[in-house]
């Protein structure tokens, strides 16, 4: 059942305990498990990926079916509606147009004495893109991993996704990742793939980051390699927050909650409202919604464990709040939502009005859908194409220019006890002079 709260402290504390949620009570143990996977891969390959592949998802591999085949992504198209293709364009336009615009540019400044100053953008060599599978079809993550790398400019783009009964992989998803620009796809999940991006294997190429949300062990696996490769984010269970003042639909309410908790039983939905009677109403409409629910059973423990309805004295006492939990996507179903955008410090993605569900964003507004749980919006922004670019600084100093600071930089590496910072300068300009 979901509960109604009046009291502020009573709030904040289940507000505290939703956000410090975990995957379960037994992190140490798993993370021995990613361990092994992680070094027995990284000895042997191929070898422990057909292994752990057939250990972990039942599902026994040949070498040569590790890649997917040219022939089963031409079968693809032939498998999936011509709706659900124009649709997954669709999203793939939205996207790709929302990501242009998120491109830094390289830039040079010339500054007085002949000095350049400057910074210099490059998309990372290869990028490996994480896609849960099995039974469940996700082409949107594909599409919202792929396609700001493919912006970005990287030119090696490969993705890794369990394979299901039979070896199969959803059409949906191997469409989505060629119309999002992935150059090669592998059929490996869990562990076992997050180590073969990371360390190579005679058939996949280690790469240089690796994004894409994935379970326990996965978000293990990314922890444990990352320094040997960039990674995206640590990614935790999903979770909504919704401020929603009197006018609100209480059945539009209720349907966004559900549309959060019923990505697992982990998965937490929140509502900050002024008004009483709303948040009565949204309880009955939970219930009343769950009633039949294809995914009841998961969706219902989400409910009742992390799922939450706060009634608060203003809307100004719904943003504090919505910023001390900093959620990963926060609703603004009020009358004037750009009125209280000064109030929000913290979110992964904030969508605005009456008409606006998170659904949206999932698929295909543009902005990404991988975005920062579990607290970590309070320093953390959601994938994006600069996930997939390094930069450098540009540095270059005229004999006049070095000259003019020798003294201060002479000043400050004495001061560190660095005396070869000091003479690197000094020798420079003495040799100047000498000339």
């Amino acid at each position: 059942m979901l509960r109604i709260i009046t009291q502020r402290s009573e709030a904040r504390t289940e507000l505290r305990r939703i956000c410090e949620r975990t995957h379960d009570d037994q992190v140490v143990h798993k993370e021995a498990t990613v361990r092994e996977v992680l070094q027995t891969v990284k000895r042997q390959g191929d070898k422990a990926l057909l292994h752990y592949t057939s250990e972990f998802d039942q599902v026994d591999l040949t070498l040569d079916e590790l890649r997917i085949s040219g022939s089963e992504l031409d079968a693809a198209y032939q498998q999936v509606s011509k709706d659900l293709l124009d649709a997954i364009q669709l999203a793939c336009r939205q996207i790709e147009a929302f990501h242009r615009q998120r491109v830094p540019k390289s830039w040079v400044h010339f500054a007085e004495d002949e000095v350049v100053l400057g910074k210099r953008y490059t998309p990372v060599d290869r990028a490996g893109l994480y896609v849960p599978g099995g039974q469940a079809s996700y082409p949107s993550t594909v599409l919202m991993n792929a396609i700001p790398a493919k912006v970005a400019g990287v030119p090696r783009i490969v993705m890794v996704t369990p394979p299901g009964r039979e070896i199969s992989i959803n059409p949906a998803v191997l469409v989505a990742a060629q119309e999002a620009g992935v150059h090669e796809i592998y059929r490996v999940g869990g562990a076992q793939a997050i180590a073969a991006l990371a360390y190579g294997t005679e058939t996949i190429p280690k790469v240089d980051i690796i994004t894409g949300p994935g379970n326990i062990y996965v978000t293990l696996a990314k922890k444990l390699v990352f320094g040997t490769v960039g990674i995206d984010s640590l990614a935790g269970p999903s979770e909504v927050l919704i401020i929603a003042d009197k006018m609100a639909n209480p059945v539009f309410v209720a349907a966004d909650m559900l549309a959060q908790a019923e990505h697992d039983q982990l998965a937490a939905a929140i509502l900050l409202t002024d008004d009483s009677v709303l948040a009565r109403k949204v309880v009955e409409e939970v219930e009343r919604q769950l009633d039949g629910h294809p995914r009841r059973l998961l969706t219902e423990k989400a409910i009742a464990n992390f799922g939450l309805v706060v009634v608060v004295e203003s809307l100004e006492e719904a943003a504090e709040l919505s910023n001390e939990f900093a959620p990963e996507h926060l609703e603004l179903e009020i009358q004037d939502p750009w009125a209280l955008l000064n109030e929000i410090r913290h979110a992964g993605a904030i969508f605005f009005g009456y008409s606006t569900p998170e659904a949206v964003g999932d698929y295909l507004a543009g902005p990404n859908h991988t975005l920062p749980t579990s607290g970590s919006a309070r320093y953390a922004s959601a994938l994006s194409v600069e996930t997939f670019l390094k930069h450098s600084s540009l540095v270059q100093y005229s004999p006049i220019a070095l000259q003019k600071v020798a003294g201060a930089i002479d000043i400050l590496a004495t001061a560190e006890g660095l005396p070869s910072h000091a003479d690197s300068v000094r020798l420079r300009v003495r040799g100047d002079q000498e000339s």
